[in-house]
């Protein structure tokens, strides 16, 4: 567990925090929104046809962003592909384009301490024009110790994960 605690650890690249909904030694729930100002079709795109050009590099296996990439359909793979080395990072179970991304599984460090959950990101309509995008996750499984002690960590890495799509939906630089 202490490894574990250690490569999330190092994974942290910005000190943004989304919400943690709620943590029990059972998994998590974390929630996080960014309004970017960007119609939520284009949003859509920079999401599943763009994730090399904006997911942080240090949250890659390989440190390579542009390895990404994500099959928006049913069953299709957000997936990181370096040659030979290739993760599967979750699976797709409900694309509604310009809405709705929803894909299972376990995030980074995660899937090896066989936890797995759901990622959402919804677009929606902001009162501003724009498109407010929530980036929802809940993870679980069976933990033998209590989650409490990364749960922050992960928590954080989303936010960033997040930030990082809306400064490149903004046009600002990452």
């Amino acid at each position: 567990m202490k490894a574990i605690m250690v490569l999330l650890a190092s994974l942290l690249a910005s000190p943004v925090a989304a919400e943690v909904k709620d943590r029990s030694a059972q998994g998590f729930t974390l929630e996080n929104a960014e309004v970017v100002s960007a119609p939520a079709d284009a949003a859509w795109r920079a999401l599943v046809e763009q994730v090399g050009l904006w997911w942080p590099a240090d949250h890659t296996w390989w440190g390579k962003a542009g390895n990404l990439s994500i099959a928006p359909v049913a069953g299709g793979c957000f997936c990181e592909i370096d040659g030979d080395r290739q993760a599967e990072h979750m699976r797709v179970v409900f694309a509604d384009p310009g809405r709705l991304l929803r894909m299972v599984g376990g995030l980074g460090p995660l899937q090896g301490m066989g936890l797995s959950g759901v990622l959402e990101f919804r677009l929606l309509a902001d009162e501003g024009g724009g498109t407010r995008i929530v980036m929802f996750y809940r993870a679980g499984g069976y933990l033998p110790e209590d989650p409490g002690g990364f749960v922050d960590i992960v928590d954080r890495v989303q936010a960033a994960q997040l930030a990082a799509l809306a400064r490149y939906l903004n046009g600002e630089d990452a």
